[in-house]
């Protein structure tokens, strides 16, 4: 890999983050579609645990490790020159030191972290224990120099936790303390209604993350939403896969 400016690729990735104007990051699982997205125009990239583990044969949910993970980022980073955000799960029980040293060894100047703890049987990690995580990782971070873009996720909608009724609130709450902590931006991950986007982007201190489908979303309606980031999570791959079956179905 060639020598890199980690913490001027940080800045920008951080930069890229805008509220009513945001960065579109394709979420990649290998060297391959991140030439694809770069060559399309894209700044930055996201690196995506479910299309990695797809494209090694693991399942998502922490079904491939770290290591794993990060031989596929260097692949990538090799690839192109880009600011690459890496999802880490729920940090596959790894210390902060190890994910914020590993990322930066492999090129990577930002980090995705979930507050579904998968070793643990999928448990949910308590509000304050989530948000000391972010800080950690924030501190390895400040300590190695480089200023990470910390995207702290929720899956209080994915999972649908508790009660729908202040599901808003909580995942609000949650996420305060997370940008608190360190966070850099803030996803509470899922599909919402406008009303919803609308109070996340409304009430949350940092730029908000918003997952999109390719084949159907649209970045203008977004960024009317106040939106400041943008990732695909699987669904590019996803709708990959569906197009190259209807491309193979008459040569069976």
């Amino acid at each position: 890999m060639a020598t890199r400016d980690l913490a001027g690729q940080a800045r920008t990735l951080l930069g890229l983050h805008r509220p009513g104007d945001p960065g579109v990051f394709p979420t990649v699982w290998d060297a391959w579609s991140a030439n694809l997205a770069v060559a399309a125009g894209f700044a930055a990239l996201t690196v995506g645990s479910h299309p990695v583990a797809e494209s090694i044969g693991r399942p998502d949910n922490e079904g491939m490790t770290f290591d794993e993970l990060l031989t596929r980022v260097r692949q990538i980073g090799d690839a192109v020159d880009v600011p690459l955000s890496i999802d880490i799960e729920s940090g596959y029980g790894e210390s902060p030191k190890r994910l914020v040293d590993g990322l930066l060894e492999v090129g990577a100047v930002g980090l995705n972290i979930e507050d579904t703890v998968h070793s643990e049987g999928g448990r949910l990690r308590e509000a304050g224990e989530h948000a000391d995580l972010v800080g950690a990782l924030r501190a390895a971070a400040d300590d190695a120099g480089i200023p990470l873009v910390i995207n702290a996720r929720t899956d209080l909608f994915l999972r649908q936790v508790g009660e729908e009724s202040d599901r808003v609130d909580r995942a609000i709450e949650r996420l305060i303390l997370c940008a608190q902590a360190g966070a850099s931006s803030l996803y509470p991950v899922g599909f919402h209604t406008d009303e919803v986007q609308r109070r996340l982007t409304a009430e949350l201190p940092l730029p908000v993350n918003a997952i999109a489908d390719p084949a159907q979303g649209s970045r203008a309606h977004l960024a009317e939403l106040g939106v400041g980031r943008i990732s695909f999570g699987p669904l590019w791959q996803v709708n990959l896969a569906q197009r190259t079956t209807e491309l193979l179905a008459d040569w069976r």
